[in-house]
């Protein structure tokens, strides 16, 4: 089914039948001893790391019997899990470089109980990459526990730094994430089609008009908030004849002048939620999730939205890690047949370095 729940610092929501969608058939949460027996706890936050432990998410339970879960960032940079039941305690440890973080983390814990499988993970949104450990076998989780942690601020420890936390009854994937809202229209030899209706074997234009295969479409809904939240991006600002929805880590390809000057190149990738200023680009109203789309192609290439240029989906030297593939979008793909991405297309900006830009333009 997928997100059952989702909070942050003004409320939160807790729909067992899907959170967006009420004609959904889900578990019920009546009886107090109903249990989650899968699924994938999902947390965003700004690091602040000091002397103490930050304890991100904590909540706990007397009855039926005592027990209790937490997810802290630890001094030394470590993400620490702890869940307990009655004296059964399971903890793991998933170390990260304090030094070398970006400006929130995504942390995800994945459990499997009756597959006696449990993941901690920890992304940094808008960087390839993923570290991940398992742990321990994991108890299934109580659904009515997970009711109060989501919906009653007065029963649980909720981190002032915490952007939001989400809850889905399925395993999430972690890893390459697509950017576009099916909505967006892409450019191929015969017009311009929907991204959400691109498929395998399709052919879109790539970089200098070149005629490219789909090698694969990728989707995938989460959440609309924190490094999720959607961008519009307003025309006619960056040449597009049409609005489009964009995730914030789609990055648009920019070139002028001044990008050759300040950046020695012809052009450069900038990440949406860099061009986010309130008029050529804003944050989108959006339900509560949102579902993008990604576009792999033999090379990471130019892709045209409606008079904008846009990235592929990046994957790097992915398929040269096994582990990872299995736990992303791409699993159950044949390995061997995906696309090696040595380096981006072209450049790509940090965040001061997309100000710098934005502010030459506008003076």
């Amino acid at each position: 089914m997928g997100w059952i729940a989702l909070t942050g610092r003004d409320g939160g929501q807790f729909a067992p039948r899907g959170i967006g969608d009420t004609g959904r058939q889900g578990p019920q949460t009546a009886d107090p001893t109903a249990l989650l027996p899968r699924g994938t706890l999902l947390l965003e936050t700004r690091p602040a790391i000091g002397r103490r432990p930050q304890t991100l998410l904590s909540f706990g339970r007397t009855h039926p019997w005592n027990g209790g879960f937490s997810l802290q960032l630890l001094p030394s940079g470590g993400v620490a899990l702890v869940e307990t039941q009655e004296r059964d305690v399971r903890h793991a440890i998933l170390p990260f470089r304090p030094d070398d973080r970006s400006d929130s983390l995504r942390i995800s814990y994945s459990w499997d109980a009756p597959g006696r499988w449990g993941r901690l993970s920890l992304e940094r949104p808008g960087i390839i990459g993923v570290r991940s450990i398992t742990v321990p076998p994991p108890h299934p989780m109580p659904l009515a526990d997970l009711r109060t942690a989501f919906t009653d601020p007065r029963q649980r420890h909720l981190d002032p730094e915490v952007i939001f936390a989400a809850l889905s009854d399925e395993v999430e994937p972690v890893g390459p994430m697509p950017g576009l809202v099916g909505e967006v229209p892409v450019r191929t030899p015969g017009g311009y089609v929907e991204a959400g209706r691109l498929r395998r074997g399709d052919c879109v234009r790539g970089t200098g008009g070149a005629v490219v295969p789909v090698l694969h479409r990728l989707w995938r809904s989460v959440p609309s908030a924190g490094s999720f939240r959607p961008v519009r991006l307003r025309a006619p600002y960056f040449g597009l004849r049409a609005d489009i929805v964009v995730a914030p880590h789609q990055r648009l390809v920019i070139g002028g002048s001044d990008v050759e000057y300040l950046f020695g190149s012809e052009a450069v990738l900038v990440a949406a939620c860099h061009l986010v200023n309130g008029s050529a680009a804003v944050y989108a109203e959006a339900g509560p999730l949102t579902c993008y789309h990604g576009l792999v192609l033999p090379e990471h290439e130019e892709i045209e939205a409606v008079g904008t240029r846009t990235e592929s989906l990046y994957l790097g030297r992915i398929r040269r890690k096994p582990e990872i593939v299995s736990m992303s979008l791409l699993a159950g793909l044949n390995r061997a047949r995906l696309p090696e991405h040595p380096r981006p297309l072209w450049p790509v900006l940090k965040s001061y370095e997309a100000t710098a830009l934005a502010m030459t333009r506008a003076a």
